[in-house]
């Protein structure tokens, strides 16, 4: 389980082991939030040297797993467990240093509720989106397409489909189909790095996602696909469906159904 935590609405990249039941989260995400530099992997590695010259062997200690990159590639990343950042805060001088504490205390309690009760993982998914200024239609409808986004994938592992990159290639397909665009470019036209795209879709961007993935499912389930070559046959023909109910719409309306807008921070840069 790989979610993006928010702390002071900066993302860090973590990942829950169920078995476990620990934190894992991303050094350099961690770091670039304490110290503020726009250089967090030279402070790492200036601060593991500095570690080793001391004695200690925290650094040795941490681990590291494939989280998304910037570019939106999985790459190899240092992650720590709480235990270990704890230490290692110790050793950063910053003024956020005893909230970053605090909140890594309440992401800890909070997942242990979510196991006891999973209705409050969406609770706290529906008041992160209002954190961030979301409208309680726009969380709608977000929360309808990823309970749409779950049965599908959901259809997908019982008839097969077990591999991440399977995953990333069917959800590609539909795309592709339903917007004319690939995942990577659709993210590139917004203006996007690391973010997800989902919460950067418009509402319109989400209904037809949604579409698109409710055909396939049940394009899938009626045809009986199975593995990846039959699931995909029945993704493009799902983004077919949304595709001309996106053509349709935009005839009467004459705008444009995908749009580069997006719900970074006004002062925050978008890609080239």
């Amino acid at each position: 389980m790989s979610p993006v935590q928010l702390f002071e609405q900066k993302k860090i990249r973590s990942h829950y082991d169920i078995e476990k039941e620990i934190w894992y989260f991303s050094v350099i995400d961690v770091i670039e939030i304490l110290t503020g530099t726009d250089r967090p992997r030279k402070y790492w590695g200036d601060l593991k040297n500095k570690l080793l010259k001391e004695g200690s062997q925290l650094s040795d200690k941490i681990g590291q797993l494939k989280m998304e990159a910037a570019d939106g590639k999985k790459r190899l990343t240092d992650v720590a467990d709480t235990e270990q950042l704890l230490r290692l805060i110790q050793s950063i001088p910053s003024p956020k240093a005893e909230p970053f504490k605090q909140w890594l205390a309440k992401v800890g309690y909070e997942r242990i509720q979510e196991l006891a009760d999973p209705a409050q993982s969406l609770d706290r998914a529906r008041e992160n989106w209002q954190n961030l200024g979301r409208s309680e239609k726009w969380i709608q409808q977000r929360m309808t397409g990823q309970e749409t986004r779950n049965k599908l994938t959901d259809y997908w592992k019982e008839s097969g489909v077990e591999k991440k990159d399977e995953f990333a290639m069917l959800t590609n397909i539909i795309h592709q189909e339903w917007t004319g665009l690939s995942v990577k470019n659709h993210k590139q036209v917004k203006g996007l790095k690391s973010q997800n795209l989902r919460d950067h879709m418009s509402e319109a961007e989400l209904i037809f996602t949604a579409l698109a993935e409710l055909s396939t499912r049940q394009i899938a389930e009626s045809d009986e696909a199975k593995g990846l070559l039959e699931n995909a046959k029945a993704s493009k023909k799902g983004g077919a469906i949304a595709k001309n109910a996106r053509i349709a719409l935009e005839d009467k309306t004459g705008k444009s159904v995908v749009t580069g807008e997006n719900f970074l921070p006004p002062g925050q840069k978008k890609i080239k």
